[in-house]
């Protein structure tokens, strides 16, 4: 217990204990005053500069009644003018309340008037944010003219270190934040933390530090104290703060030196670490706001060119209490060891501390601590105890409510929490103050929120709700109402209608068993469930199921109403950008954030690559790729079903017809669009041997591929035809001369075949028509059916039409080669085959459909249930996937055989 009490908390520390935090900028000023300060955009500002400015700012608001102990509230958007502010004001006398202006307005306006700010600065832009108020209000940018009249020179306040230097709002759990007030001899302290612990091992006199906080959080004090220290403060702009690859530049185009982030984002930079050797990493970054999982850890511990640190600190102990040093660190994650001035407790219940290696709620004194909760004595009281380990009678402990263990080494584990507080992506949640709000519903009885973990790095807020009797509330309405009143962090990812909420024996909620119920299908918007109609809208989709872990999505429902937020949204870009070879900014999902307004955006853009046939359903795993051919019309979107069953280590990769781009004509012959597709599959698998399949006439177009590939001295171990029939290898080619009329009416029927949907279109209602008035047409009912997005382009169907003719009169044309030297397997439904344009003369009556004439080895026949459109959906699908992975399997089984033989 010794080690504990006497040599792991002997962190005394000589600190500047007369200054407050402006009395060492001005000294730094005093040492360097033409060095830069502060960078943002392509403006910066010297140390003199932004001392000259804060000053006329500082003389300004003592005129307005700032001094000690007076709040000024600061809602500016990122900028210059934001670091003068804080300096302003704390030159002034004042202690700065930071406001976000992105958070709701109703937020703002409890923080304006609980902290009874007398002052507010903001811009004329940011007017509309702030209801009402007390407060006399600055406009920085109005006012110009009115500040350039004051003196430039340092002027006094009378304000001492024991005086409040900021309030910083956090969540609280009886459904309204609280404001916790830092005095400046804590900061100062920080300051001297810091530069023990990271700082003094730096190399450069002055570093450039990244300032991508945001000022409501206080991860953002340590960022702008390091001017106090003649570092250089860059301002991340919001644009590039939360964009992963542009944030990833911005570090390497202006060789930021020390970068803050939580293990979240940070997982998110490892990978693109880890793909380019040309990414520039800052030197030293500090990794704190939540738990680091032990596979970042180990990443951390191999890292060469960079420090990292983690750090651990609450709010209320003045942002952070302990460091750990990587690569140095124990072989699990830990928080470290107290900074200067710093005393770390770990006690039971009744206040003993306990041995080494034993759990217990972590408490926290020093200089660090917090003076207490703005206008909350009861809570202050509370969570601030006595410390019964000092002499000193003013000695205070904060209770963390965290539970840690004191590890032998001296290093301290963080084991999570004992309340019912959380860490979501860095944001400190009270799961209490979410609940306090959706209980002001007025169709809500009861409700409970817990975090759901998908993964150790993606966790979300689910709400359980009891709505009154008969009441029947959309999850859209619910989060509306919210994001009204909560910032965006604290909105839950999903909601879920539940009769009564479970209780433990002594009746409190029972969240261990809401914990454990399945909530992936609440991941999900209010909107009719539409598929997606193109190969875009597919590809979009499949990643949008993989990064948000939910199925099915619809092309129509919104990414953020189904659990999707800031750091997905930067981990669905990047997914985008590699699948699709689409570099987009997070601002693009702001814009679009369904499938179907994506796929728009992605469409209108310009881009050099040329178009390819090939869509990767499915592109991820070990086994060798299956292709797939879809039937007329050339639209790859209804094999998603198929691919999802296969698995994720089968990879799926379906070919869309030529001319679906608009640039090119379609081919009107079986042979031309097989050797087309085998170009294209050569770019994934350039030698055999080949899986193929093909549904409709799709399998056609496959068959010929076999053959073709034959002739080329490749072995296809697989070929896989879905439902047709085999046409003759003696039939005689067939010409239509057709009207348009008739193909118009034909090209429904095929639709309505593949899609299962009822147009309700026939000869008669294009007879009259002439080609536009028809294409017009067929686009209505298209839409109405959700096949096409409403407001599509008409020549969208214009280039349907072409390919599906095209497609048809290849197959009119087509005489199929005899001898395929290997085995063919068909797939065949229980359904009558429907022949559109009667092209089939005479179904085959034997069992193969007449494939065993174009094969010198017998066919292999699989009955699966559904029809030749439904075998392809649910459930039905699911059969054909199960059959057609025991074909797969048993392809490589068998040559794993034949190897294994020959050696």
């Amino acid at each position: 217990m010794n080690d504990i009490k006497y040599w792991w908390n002997n962190t005394q520390t000589d600190y500047p204990k007369d200054k407050c935090i402006h009395h060492l900028f001005e000294a730094q000023v005093e040492q360097t005053p033409n060095a830069v300060a502060v960078l943002f955009e392509d403006q910066q500002m010297t140390y003199r500069e932004l001392n000259a400015k804060a000053n006329q700012l500082a003389h300004y608001l003592q005129t307005l009644g700032v001094k000690p102990e007076v709040l000024v509230g600061i809602c500016i958007e990122r900028s210059i003018e934001m670091v003068i502010g804080l300096f302003g004001i704390l030159k002034a006398g004042g202690a700065y309340l930071p406001l976000e202006p992105a958070y709701p307005a109703k937020r703002l306006a409890f923080m304006l008037e609980d902290a009874q700010v007398l002052v507010l600065l903001t811009q004329s832009n940011v007017k509309e944010k702030l209801s009402e108020t007390q407060a006399q209000v600055v406009y920085l940018d109005v006012e110009v003219e009115t500040l350039s009249r004051f003196a430039e020179e340092n002027l006094k306040s009378g304000v001492g270190p024991e005086n409040l230097a900021y309030v910083i709002y956090t969540s609280g759990s009886m459904g309204k934040p609280k404001g916790v007030m830092v005095q400046h001899l804590s900061v100062i302290n920080l300051l001297t933390g810091l530069h023990q612990a990271i700082y003094a091992f730096e190399s450069n006199s002055q570093l450039h530090v990244s300032l991508n906080g945001a000022l409501a959080f206080d991860t953002s004090v340590k960022q702008v104290i390091q001017l106090l220290h003649g570092h250089i403060l860059d301002i991340v702009p919001d644009g590039i703060r939360f964009d992963q690859d542009a944030l990833l530049a911005y570090l390497q185009e202006h060789q930021i030196d020390v970068f803050d982030c939580t293990p979240s984002q940070l997982g998110l930079f490892i990978s693109k670490w880890q793909l380019t050797n040309a990414v520039s990493v800052p030197h030293t970054i500090l990794v704190g706001g939540e738990s680091i999982d032990n596979l970042t850890w180990q990443f951390l511990q191999q890292a060469k060119k960079t420090y990292f640190y983690n750090v651990y600190g609450p709010t209320e102990c003045t942002v952070d209490t302990t460091v750990c040093t990587l690569p140095t660190a124990p072989v699990k994650p830990v928080i470290g060891r107290p900074i200067a001035n710093t005393q770390i407790y770990i006690l039971e219940p009744h206040r003993k501390l306990v041995p080494i290696g034993v759990p217990g709620e972590l408490h926290i004194g020093g200089i660090g601590l917090a003076r207490g909760y703005l206008n909350r004595p009861d809570l202050t009281a509370e969570k601030f105890i006595k410390n019964p380990f000092s002499e000193n009678p003013n000695s205070r402990l904060y209770k963390t409510g965290d539970l840690a263990r004191y590890l032998p080494c001296g290093n301290i584990e963080y084991l999570g929490r004992i309340d019912n507080q959380v860490k979501i992506r860095g944001f400190r949640i009270e799961l209490g103050e979410i609940e306090a709000v959706l209980a002001q519903h007025p169709f809500v009885t009861e409700n409970a929120v817990i975090v759901h973990e998908v993964s150790k790095t993606d966790k979300r807020l689910v709400a359980y709700f009891v709505p009154h009797q008969g009441q029947v509330i959309e999850n859209t309405a619910l989060r509306s109402f919210l994001t009204s009143l909560l910032p965006d962090y604290m909105i839950p990812s999903a909601f879920v209608t539940i009769d009564t909420l479970p209780l433990t024996p002594n009746g409190k909620i029972d969240r261990r068993a809401l914990s454990q119920l399945s909530v992936k299908n609440y991941y999900s918007s209010d909107k009719t469930f539409v598929a997606p109609r193109d190969a875009l809208e597919l590809q979009l989709a499949q990643i949008w199921q993989e990064v948000l872990d939910v199925y099915p999505v619809g092309v129509q429902d919104n990414f953020f109403e189904l659990g999707g937020h800031s750091l997905l949204a930067v981990r669905l870009m990047a997914e985008i950008q590699q699948q699709l070879g689409k570099n987009l900014s997070l601002a693009t999902l702001f814009q679009g954030a369904t499938i179907e307004q994506l796929a728009n955006i992605l469409r209108q853009q310009t881009d050099s690559q040329s178009w390819s046939p090939l869509v990767a359903i499915q592109p991820h795993g070990s086994k060798r790729p299956f292709f797939c051919m879809p039937g007329s019309g050339g639209n790859v979107i209804y094999f998603h079903q198929l691919a999802r069953h296969l698995g994720t280590e089968q990879p799926f990769y379906a070919l869309q017809a030529r001319g679906l781009d608009g640039e090119s004509a379609p081919f009107t012959c079986v042979e031309d669009v097989a050797a087309y597709y085998l170009e294209a599959i050569r770019t994934v698998q350039a030698q055999g041997p080949y899986f193929l399949g093909g549904h409709s006439f799709g399998a056609l177009v496959a068959f010929e591929m076999a053959q073709q590939l034959h002739r080329q001295g490749q072995t296809v171990a697989l070929l896989a035809i879905l439902d047709l029939p085999a046409l003759r290898p003696d039939r005689e080619p067939i010409e239509l001369d057709w009207n348009e009329a008739q193909w118009m009416a034909a090209i429904a029927q095929i639709l309505e075949a593949l899609s299962g949907k009822t147009l309700g279109l026939s000869f008669d209602d294009f007879q009259a028509l002439d080609a536009d008035d028809a294409h017009k047409l067929l686009k209505e009912r298209l839409e109405s059916v959700n096949l096409l997005p409403v407001d599509a382009d008409i020549n969208t169907v214009r280039r349907l039409v072409q390919v599906i003719k095209a497609d048809e009169l290849a197959f009119l044309r087509y005489v199929p080669p005899a001898g395929y030297p290997n085995r063919i397997t068909l797939f065949k439904t229980g359904d009558v085959y429907q022949d559109e344009l009667g092209i089939l003369e005479e179904i085959p009556d034997d069992p193969a459909w007449g494939w065993g004439c174009l094969s010198t080895e017998q066919v292999e026949v699989l009955m699966v249930p559904g029809t030749h459109t439904t075998m392809l959906t649910e459930p039905h699908v699911q059969v054909l996937a199960d059959k057609l992975r025991q074909c797969l399997d048993k392809v490589i089984v068998a040559k794993l055989v034949t190897a294994f033989q020959s050696a």
